[in-house]
């Protein structure tokens, strides 16, 4: 029987062992996922089995730089609990997750062995998330931020040459993106949004405002207003820079003015931000109960 790709990626995914271990699993069984997993179980493989049910929202986010911040990169790990979260094994293993990401390696091939003994001590579904690197290739502008203690995470890359003063700009600009809440920004400036998305996003608000009947005449300005709101969420140099005491205005403002001060170009060409179990959607444990909140019971 041939094994599929995307079987061994669920085995993988429901007991922690090596993709090596999962084929010769399944190949045994026949493809019987329940079966492949009491396989692995009783080689001692399946180190997650009882535990892939198990929600994973709790952990944090770590960044790791190069000593010539030529380089950075992020790396979030979750867990079930708070509790895991701050135990000093997990931080550990965050911290060493982003420095194998920085490296630009594998973190779940790299670190292995200390992520199945991290799921053993823990008795928790610990799950590597995801990461990010940046690395200069030539002439430019790195800055990383960690906010609340591993909650958010933010990198930022502009391009120019590099300064005191140009760093505390990214600096600013990193809590800037961080503190950013509920909507974060997804584009630096209006030009890197698909034009296609804001056709897409203009049709939709023009039905909207033809179902609440409002005239034709009207709409247009209506959806006009409302693009805008929308982009001055989703564009970072569209908000308002959080820092009063340094500028009033926009982002882009701020950004403008130092470089001008400064004689030089500040271009800001991109960012990551990481928060903490963004899209994890939550499961309902009571069944009886969001049954009940359907049907109006």
């Amino acid at each position: 029987m041939a094994i599929t790709i995307q079987e061994i990626k669920e085995l993988r995914e429901a007991t922690a062992a090596g993709m090596g271990a999962c084929k010769e699993a399944l190949t045994a069984t026949n493809g019987n996922m329940e079966e492949a997993i009491k396989y692995l179980r009783e080689k001692g493989l399946a180190v997650a089995a009882k535990r892939v049910d198990k929600e994973s929202k709790q952990g944090i986010i770590a960044l790791a730089e190069a000593a010539d911040k030529k380089t950075m990169a992020l790396a979030e790990v979750n867990c079930e609990t708070d509790f895991v979260a701050k135990t000093e094994a997990f931080i550990k293993f965050v911290d060493d997750a982003a420095k194998v990401a920085l490296e630009g390696k594998d973190i779940e091939a790299t670190l292995n062995d200390d992520y199945k003994m991290l799921l053993t001590k823990t008795g928790e579904n610990v799950k590597i998330r995801r990461s990010e690197r940046y690395a200069l290739e030539g002439a430019g502008v790195l800055s990383g931020y960690i906010h609340m203690g591993g909650k958010v995470g933010v990198l930022v890359l502009a391009e120019g040459e590099k300064n005191d003063t140009v760093a505390e700009v990214l600096h600013d600009v990193a809590l800037q993106i961080a503190a950013a809440s509920p909507v974060a920004p997804e584009y630096v400036t209006r030009d890197q949004v698909n034009p296609d998305h804001l056709k897409h996003e203009t049709d939709i608000l023009a039905a909207q405002a033809r179902n609440e009947g409002k005239p034709e005449k009207i709409i247009e300005k209506m959806v006009e207003g409302r693009i805008k709101k929308q982009l001055k969420e989703i564009c970072l140099f569209d908000q308002t820079f959080v820092r009063s005491d340094l500028f009033d205005g926009t982002v882009a403002g701020y950004v403008a003015q130092v470089a001008k001060e400064l004689g030089a170009d500040i271009k800001i060409v991109s960012f990551e931000r990481f928060e903490k179990g963004e899209g994890i959607q939550k499961r309902e444990e009571n069944f009886a109960e969001e049954i009940a909140k359907l049907t109006n019971k």
